[in-house]
């Protein structure tokens, strides 16, 4: 069972003064549904825009697509342990950030539990609960120091065997960057795009309207809003525990693993991050979750705003000060 907590709120087609045109569009790619949302005077190139940054979504998903034989990123997990791989200079830049991301986060964004995910079963599935052996052994196949780039060669290679990255904490907020510069070469002043409903990006605003409005819901309650919020010229990723999960023996496991323990992360039901870029939006949500309020309050970017709901009954969801 899968629910979102970022609902968007959008206006039915209109024209304003007979000028203003919306456009609204969807490409499933990547593992998830991207949703392009666009006003302009000129359908032609509504239309051309959205179909631009749609193959863009296509080329991205044969790049850092794990579930395909071909593409870029399955060739690293599948060679990296054994030597080093030379890749494009787009993946080498975007491994470099995923790196800052995990030192700058204390290990908790780690693109290597893909081990993990498939010992939980969430790779291609619905999850399971593993013996401690199998963990045990998937989490000495994991972590971000065994990731060696080499920028004299531009390549990556894993310093231990069968180790693997997974673009899942990533790869949504990186696509969604590039089409928000694809719109935005093109002209296109106001655009929502969105990535399955937890990551998105807000350029300009509608017609007559601050920003884009966006709510969102209670991890536990899906028909409640919590909060609502416009976005303009701004990126919001949600992570939550209800995204993806299973229950064994009475008790709820989600896929979003803390490296440390190899374990699901535990205390935290969901939270948003709104940055400028929606790559580290997405990317951040991982360790507010696994990390806490605290931990989050301190050590969130400047200018990120963050709204965390932990499993608490007093302050359960709040804006972080």
């Amino acid at each position: 069972m899968k629910h979102f907590v970022v609902l968007l709120c959008l206006a039915p087609l209109v024209a304003r003064g007979g000028e203003e045109l919306r456009l609204s569009s969807s490409l499933d790619a990547m593992g998830t549904t991207f949703t392009v949302v666009a006003y302009d005077e000129d359908r032609q190139k509504l239309e051309a825009s959205v179909d631009q940054v749609f193959e863009e979504v296509r080329r991205l998903d044969s790049l850092l697509s794990n579930y395909k034989k071909d593409s870029e990123w399955s060739r690293i997990n599948r060679e990296a342990s054994s030597r080093p791989v030379r890749i494009s200079a787009e993946l080498y830049r975007l491994l470099e950030q995923c790196v800052g991301y995990s030192r700058a986060s204390d290990g908790a964004f780690d693109i290597t539990v893909g081990p993990l995910v498939k010992t939980w079963g969430f790779y291609k599935g619905s999850g399971r609960l593993p013996h401690r052996a199998e963990i045990r052994q998937a989490l000495a196949r994991t972590g971000y120091k065994g990731i060696r780039l080499d920028p004299a060669e531009q390549s990556v290679r894993f310093d231990r065997p069968g180790m693997e990255i997974d673009p899942g904490g990533i790869g949504k907020g990186y696509a969604v960057d590039r089409m928000v510069e694809g719109l935005r070469s093109n002209g296109i002043r106001s655009a929502m795009i969105t990535a399955g409903g937890s990551s998105i990006y807000a350029i300009g605003a509608p017609p007559a309207q601050e920003g884009w409005k966006v709510k969102i819901r209670h991890p536990r309650s899906p028909g409640k809003t919590i909060e609502e919020i416009a976005l303009r010229d701004e990126s919001m990723s949600t992570s939550g525990s209800s995204e993806k999960f299973f229950v064994a023996g009475g008790k709820v496991y989600s896929h979003i693993f803390d490296p440390r323990t190899g374990y699901p992360a535990t205390g935290t039901l969901s939270v948003s991050v709104v940055a400028p870029r929606t790559i580290d939006s997405e990317a951040w949500t991982k360790p507010f979750f696994i990390r806490g309020r605290e931990w989050a309050a301190r050590r969130k970017p400047a200018g990120f705003r963050v709204y965390i709901c932990e499993d608490k009954v007093e302050r359960a969801c709040e804006w972080l000060p």
